[in-house]
């Protein structure tokens, strides 16, 4: 009786919160920044300005997320941002899963799983194809078991010196990120980091202004012109630096380079993803090209 008593409860406190879609006016900005600001104290990103860039600026889109309320106060609060990308050969509209955040008072009542269990089933109604995020060691168990997300694989954390092994010998990729010159003019004009580009013979690497125990993050690179004028362009040598990410013409072996041990990195980073179609689809490691441009952590 004792457990049935307690799980009525546990649904009444439940019933109580108002779950909606998250908007991109200025009042529902504010109100996400200030949420995430008091979760995550010392992430120095979540300003009103940058959050705006995130959830409205988006050339592919606004936001899709879903809050829960207390009455007046924001108790929870996820997101995820529109992208497109192709995925199997074919180009199509996809989500990178972003901001999560549930204030103190509300946590342990599984309001995130609520939030992005709607959020989920909004966006498949949206035409959205899938969901893809990159996940810590403490939330990767989570979204896996709870939300049905495929664990890819660890990302990579290279450091060294010297150029990025390119060796593309025509592996096909399962799955890139499609960067239209107006998605990467907003990428880069991250409110809170600042990125400059740098030629390194027939490559341009885009580079972080944050770096490492004296490594530069790298964010991509290009041979073509795709980065051109996005970006000053910095003369100064760049000796030791770091890539994170998944690619399979990056050819490390026999490198400059070598992969940072799990328990030397301040929070190992996986890929995961959830097929929204009825498809099936599953994402194979050694056929994704996905970078630090493609996510919002540098």
């Amino acid at each position: 009786m004792r457990g049935k008593r307690a799980g009525y409860l546990g649904a009444i406190a439940m019933s109580a919160y108002d779950f909606a879609p998250v908007t991109t006016t200025d009042m529902d900005i504010a109100e996400a920044a200030a949420l995430l600001r008091a979760v995550f104290p010392e992430a120095r990103h979540f300003t009103d300005e940058a959050v705006c860039w995130q959830y409205r600026d988006n050339p592919d889109g606004h936001v899709v997320g879903f809050n829960a309320r207390l009455g007046q106060e924001l108790a929870a609060h996820y997101v995820t941002i529109p992208l497109v990308a192709r995925v199997e050969g074919h180009e199509e509209r996809g989500l990178l899963s972003l901001n999560t955040a549930t204030h103190p008072a509300h946590q342990g009542k599984g309001l995130f799983t609520k939030l992005a269990n709607a959020t989920y089933a909004h966006a498949a109604e949206k035409g959205y194809g899938f969901v893809i995020g990159v996940a810590n060691a403490n939330s990767t168990h989570g979204f896996v078991k709870k939300l049905g997300f495929q664990l890819v694989a660890p990302l990579r954390a290279m450091v060294g010196i010297g150029p990025l092994p390119y060796r593309d010998n025509g592996t096909a990729v399962g799955y890139e990120r499609v960067w239209g010159p107006a998605a990467l003019r907003w990428r880069l004009a991250h409110p809170a980091y600042p990125y400059t580009l740098k030629r390194a013979g027939d490559t341009r690497l885009l580079l972080s202004a944050r770096s490492q125990h004296g490594a530069r993050y790298v964010l991509g690179f290009a041979r073509d012109a795709r980065f051109d004028g996005l970006a000053d362009e910095e003369r100064s040598s760049v000796r030791m630096k770091a890539w994170i990410g998944l690619d399979p013409a990056l050819r490390w072996g026999g490198s400059l380079y070598v992969n940072v041990p799990l328990r030397y990195r301040p929070s190992p980073l996986n890929l995961i993803f959830k097929d929204l179609s009825d498809k099936g689809r599953k994402l194979h490691a050694d056929s994704v090209r996905f970078s630090a441009l493609d996510f919002d952590i540098l």
